[in-house]
This record gives structure tokens, C-alpha cells and sequence, in this order.
């Protein structure tokens, strides 16, 4: 269940950062809205999920989640450019957040 709990969590993370960069300084209402929630829950989720799991890796793993796709949705969404580059190293950084996961 801490494994769950720690995907949602990452996920989240990506809202909240998505979220903050679209409030402009927090200056938007309903994007500081999602970014606040978003965060609470992401934070509050990780907290428990390191309960029971090492912190390290929940950290990690929370973080590379977070990045990948906040940085999946950029592209996607046309806010940051795709290259072949980048999509090759967002698929090692998910490699790698498996391999943590079967290290444990």
C-alpha cells in the first residue's frame, strides 16, 4: 500500500508543480487553488508512505515521478520542445524509479 501511496503521491507532485508554474507567482486564483491542494497531498502522502518505506527511496522515487512527468506534460501540451534526447532520458529516469522499486 506505501508503494501506492508513493505513485499518487509523485503524480501529485507533478500537479502541484505544473500548477504553480501556470498561477504566475501565485497571482492566478484557480491554478494557486489545484498548486496548494495538489501540495498538501503530495507531501502528506510521501510523509506516510516513509513510514514504512526507506527514506531515500521514497524520496527518489517521489522526486523522479514528479519530474518525469511534469516534464512529459510540457512536452506534450507544446510549453517545453521535444527532442529525441530528452524522451530517451525520461525513459531512463523511469528505468531507474523501477529499479528501485525491484531493488527494495
Amino acid at each position: 500500500m506505501a508503494w501506492l501511496v508513493l505513485i499518487v503521491s509523485g503524480v501529485l507532485e507533478a500537479v502541484w508543480a505544473t500548477a504553480l508554474g501556470k498561477s504566475e507567482g501565485l497571482s492566478k486564483l484557480l491554478p494557486s487553488i489545484v498548486f496548494v491542494a495538489a501540495l498538501g497531498a503530495s507531501m502528506g502522502g510521501l510523509a506516510w508512505a516513509m513510514r514504512t518505506l526507506p527514506v531515500g527511496t521514497s524520496y527518489a522515487v517521489w522526486v523522479g515521478i514528479g519530474a518525469a512527468l511534469t516534464v512529459a506534460y510540457a512536452m506534450a501540451t507544446g510549453t517545453e520542445a521535444v527532442s529525441l534526447l530528452k524522451v530517451l532520458l525520461l525513459g531512463g529516469l523511469v528505468g531507474c524509479i523501477v529499479g528501485l522499486k525491484l531493488a527494495h
